[in-house]
């Protein structure tokens, strides 16, 4: 096996940023030392199957300079070959990434730079998995209810106390205030669900055919694939489901940094000696 890896890394951070006013970007988060892109680079680096990885950072110009300018050295050491990504779509980003992969490569692997706490056991249960079928994904079953909402205005009884000094149910001055909320419409019937990771690994040339579709919308790697082998009525398994870890959290919003650092056993940085302190 000849594996190239994918590491998309063009995105803006937002729900990271959410309600914060000093935007920060969550893949420069210290992680014992190391920023998160780097902990999920060296996921890989030292895998004998490993021929290259890829890391796909921001489309804007400047902001890929100075995303080079960052990370750029460090890159470098642990072979890494960077490109400028998507502007608007995760898809535009492994796009690019793409045209970068070895010729050679027999396997392509797509991993979130946020997710820098993937055991190494579950990277070595995947790559095993791709060399028996076609495309695999971790994923871990869904263990939470769920439920299927639906929005709606604010209840009539629960009216802004203002508007009910104005004498109107809030019809005129508190309409801007009112809230959308959320009700449940269904419980949504859990038994077959899984919530899927990365690494996601493809044949090379299964991978590049899917990107060569019209329709690249999709949240992951796998939904691509799926869509062209269900075009080609594909006969065996599609995207083979291999079991994921719970450990492996992507970092999404700002709490899920301390998350990290708990699996991986770090320190915050303000409790380190300011020597030690990334």
């Amino acid at each position: 096996m000849k594996l190239a890896v994918i590491i998309p890394a063009a995105g803006g951070s937002a729900r990271f940023n959410f309600g914060s006013d000093i935007p920060r970007s969550k893949l420069d988060e210290d992680l014992g030392g190391k920023p998160v892109i780097q902990r999920s680079i060296e996921l890989f680096n030292k895998l004998d199957e490993v021929c290259a990885i890829i890391v796909a950072g921001p489309a804007d110009p400047a902001a890929f300079e100075q995303f080079k300018a960052r990370h750029g050295d460090r890159f470098e050491l642990l072979g890494v070959t960077l490109c400028a990504g998507g502007k608007d779509h995760r898809y535009q980003t492994v796009r690019e990434a793409l045209k970068l992969v070895p010729a050679d490569s027999t396997h392509i692997a797509v991993h979130d730079a946020a997710r820098p706490c993937t055991p190494v056991e579950l990277v070595e249960r995947m790559i095993e998995a791709a060399q028996r079928y076609r495309a695999v994904v971790p994923g871990i079953e869904v263990l939470d209810t769920l439920k299927r909402a639906r929005e709606m205005d604010r209840l009539k009884d629960d009216v802004d106390p203002l508007a009910r000094i104005l004498g109107d149910d809030g019809a005129s001055a508190s309409a801007s205030r009112r809230a959308t909320i959320r009700v449940a419409a269904e419980t949504v019937d859990r038994s077959s669900l899984f919530a899927v990771q990365t690494p996601q690994i493809f044949e090379a040339g299964l991978l590049r055919r899917a990107y060569e579709q019209q329709d690249l919308t999709s949240t992951d790697d796998a939904g691509v694939v799926e869509r062209l082998l269900a075009s080609e009525h594909a006969l065996e398994p599609r995207v083979v489901v291999v079991p994921g870890d719970s450990r492996n959290i992507k970092i999404t919003h700002l709490a899920d940094v301390s998350m990290a650092r708990l699996i991986l056993g770090f320190s915050s940085p303000r409790e380190k000696p300011a020597h030690l302190r990334f």
